[in-house]
């Protein structure tokens, strides 16, 4: 397995430039760029210089993180979404990068699961044709609050089950999967091939429905049976990737070098129980 960063890691402290060398001298295989990082990135460089440092470096891009809320949204919202896809995936063709993680809507009023499932499966569909004649495929991520629109793993694999298209598959983030009590059985019943991408974290003891994302910790640090899951991915055949992803506000206040380089021993130290540690060529 290899071992990714996701650039919320280092939100308030770092940018997409200082978290690339940071990755790149800390040994890590793979990043996940954020939108909001990469176009501020832009302002001042070009997407030949992103070229030019992969084609350089050991680090290589895995997926962009992420376009939101894009279910239930008016007109201009979602041509807004439609826009910074082609934007990424554009981006994409030029470095290698051909992952898109997308978040479901927050706060959409009284809809049943039925309304949910038939405007997403509606939703991904349109934005399926537009990424696969970039080769990009889509991650939906559900969102473990009760207030999200999709918030179990369940829920969030139906609906790509129900999509139907071989570029949609399912982001696994442990910490949501735990925050609104997702099944083992449900994952364990996963096809792995659907799995785009694996995130990696843990969290402070708080009941379900209560955590927010800065109760996140380093992964094996809180109260997220780790263990289970990385048993339950080993056994249907899983085993490509783990990204670290914190919204922790006191990890935002070290140095950027000394978060990159903390979430990289303590993803190893989870990861290597289970899975061998690959290394990119």
């Amino acid at each position: 397995m290899k071992i990714a960063f996701n650039e919320a890691t280092t939100l308030r402290n770092s940018n997409l430039q200082q978290d690339l060398e940071y990755c790149e001298r800390f040994g890590y295989d793979y990043i996940e760029i954020r939108l909001d990082k990469l176009k501020e990135y832009l302002r001042d460089r070009a997407v030949p210089d992103l070229q030019n440092f992969f084609g350089h470096s050991r680090i290589k891009p895995y997926a962009f993180n992420a376009l939101e809320s894009i279910n239930f949204r008016d007109e201009a919202g979602f041509r807004q979404i439609k826009e910074d896809l082609i934007f990424l995936c554009e981006v994409g063709n030029a470095i290698d990068c051909k992952k898109i993680i997308v978040v479901p809507t927050f706060d959409i009023g009284d809809f049943t699961r039925e309304q949910i499932k038939t405007e997403t499966v509606r939703v991904l569909r349109v934005l399926s044709d537009l990424a696969l004649p970039h080769g990009v495929r889509l991650a939906l991520e559900f969102v473990g609050y009760p207030n999200c629109s999709i918030n179990t793993f369940r829920q969030a694999y139906e609906i790509v089950q129900a999509t139907d298209r071989p570029n949609v598959g399912i982001v696994l983030d442990c910490f949501h999967f735990h925050a609104m009590n997702s099944r083992l059985e449900d994952l364990r019943a996963a096809d792995p091939g659907k799995i785009f991408v694996f995130h990696l974290d843990d969290c402070e003891d708080l009941p379900a429905g209560t955590l927010r994302d800065h109760h996140r910790v380093w992964p094996g640090q809180g109260a997220i049976h780790l263990d289970a899951i990385l048993t339950v991915l080993r056994e249907i055949g899983y085993g490509e990737m783990a990204s670290v992803e914190l919204f922790r506000p006191e990890y935002w206040e070290w140095d950027a070098a000394r978060t990159i380089r903390t979430g990289k021993e303590a993803a190893e130290r989870i990861i290597r129980r289970y899975f061998p540690l690959q290394e990119s060529n």
